[in-house]
C-alpha cells in the first residue's frame, strides 16, 4: 500500500493543527513524547517535527508534505510547493508578524540606526536579508529563547521577534520599529512527490478537507419552513454565502429554506425571521464548507 509521509508541527502549532484535522475528518492521537502519532487513515504516515525544521525535510524528500509556518520556509530558503495558506482561527488576525523591536527609550528610530549594532533573533537568515536590503551592517545572532529579556537587559540593541498583537512586546517595554515579514501557517509539499499522481491526489484531498474545515469555522447552517407568501420577507432577512436553497414541502404552500451564515449573526436574526413568517427554525454546526 502506498503511503503519504506527512509532517505535523510539534509545539505551539500542534494542538491547533490536530483540531483542524479532526474537524476535517481525521482523528490523530499522540501519546507522551512519541514523534509518531496515530491517524485513522492508513494511507497517511504522520511524524511530529518542529515547525522550524519542517520545510527542510519536505524539500529533501524525507517527507512528502507538511504543515509549517511560511516564515520558516523563508528562513530555510526551502524550494517546496505551497499548497495552501491555513488560517486556523478566523477570530484572530490572518497573519503573524516578525518585527524589529527596541527598548522604549532606545535612540534607534529606524532600521538605518542599527548600523554596527547587535540584533538577537531566531529568524537569522530573514533578518540578515532584511538588513542587507536596507544597506545596514549589523551583528545578527541566533537566540535560543527569552529574546525580549536580552534587549531589555542590554545584552543586545534590538530583537526580531514574532508577534500577533504586539501586547507581549509592550509588556516588556519594547517598541516596534518595523515589520520584517509576515507569516501564515502553510501546507507545503515536496516538488517530486507532488508529481506523483497518487500522492498529489492524496495531498489535494487533505488540502480540500483542511480548507473546508477552516472555512466552516464560525459558520452555522440554518433551516426553516416558510409559506410562499412570506418568502420574500424571509429572504430579505437572510445574509448567506450564496443564494439560500429553497425546496418544496409536501404541503403545497410551504417551502423549506436552508442557508449558511456566520454564527454571530444568528442571535440578531432569529426574531426578525419569525416576525417575517419563518417557522421550525433549526440551527446546526458545520464541520466543513467546500466551495
Amino acid at each position: 500500500m502506498k503511503k503519504l509521509k506527512l509532517g505535523l508541527p510539534k509545539g505551539s502549532l500542534q494542538e491547533a493543527t490536530f483540531k483542524v484535522f479532526e474537524r476535517a475528518g481525521f482523528k490523530i492521537f499522540a501519546s507522551g513524547r512519541s514523534y509518531f502519532p496515530y491517524i485513522d487513515d492508513e494511507e497517511i504516515d504522520p511524524v511530529l517535527l518542529r515547525a522550524q525544521e519542517m520545510s527542510r525535510y519536505v524539500e529533501d524528500g524525507v517527507l512528502d508534505c507538511g504543515i509549517t509556518g511560511a516564515d520558516w520556509t523563508l528562513e530555510n530558503e526551502s524550494d517546496v510547493n505551497v499548497l495552501a495558506d491555513l488560517v486556523y482561527a478566523k477570530q484572530t488576525s490572518v497573519k503573524v508578524r516578525w518585527v524589529l523591536a527596541v527598548p522604549e527609550d532606545s535612540s534607534i528610530k529606524s532600521v538605518k540606526d542599527l548600523e554596527g549594532k547587535r540584533v538577537a533573533t531566531e529568524l537569522v537568515n530573514v533578518t540578515k536579508n532584511y538588513l542587507k536590503k536596507n544597506g545596514v551592517k549589523a551583528d545578527v545572532e541566533f537566540s535560543w529563547g527569552a529574546t525580549e529579556a536580552k534587549v531589555a537587559s542590554g545584552l543586545v540593541d534590538a530583537v526580531v521577534e514574532l508577534t500577533e498583537t504586539g501586547s507581549s512586546l509592550k509588556a516588556h517595554k519594547l517598541r516596534i520599529v518595523s515589520t520584517i515579514c509576515e507569516s501564515t501557517t502553510q501546507f507545503i509539499a515536496n516538488k517530486n512527490s507532488f508529481k506523483d499522481p497518487w500522492k498529489k491526489n492524496k495531498m489535494d484531498q487533505i488540502k480540500m478537507l483542511l480548507k473546508g474545515a477552516i472555512d466552516a469555522e464560525g459558520m452555522v447552517g440554518l433551516k426553516m419552513n416558510v409559506e410562499k407568501k412570506n418568502l420574500d420577507k424571509v429572504l430579505g432577512q437572510l445574509s448567506s454565502l450564496k443564494n439560500p436553497t429553497i425546496s418544496q414541502l409536501s404541503k403545497g404552500e410551504w417551502l423549506a429554506v436552508e442557508t449558511i451564515i456566520h454564527e454571530s449573526k444568528v442571535r440578531n436574526m432569529i426574531l426578525a425571521l419569525t416576525q417575517a413568517g419563518a417557522q421550525g427554525i433549526i440551527e446546526y454546526p458545520l464541520n466543513k464548507v467546500i466551495y
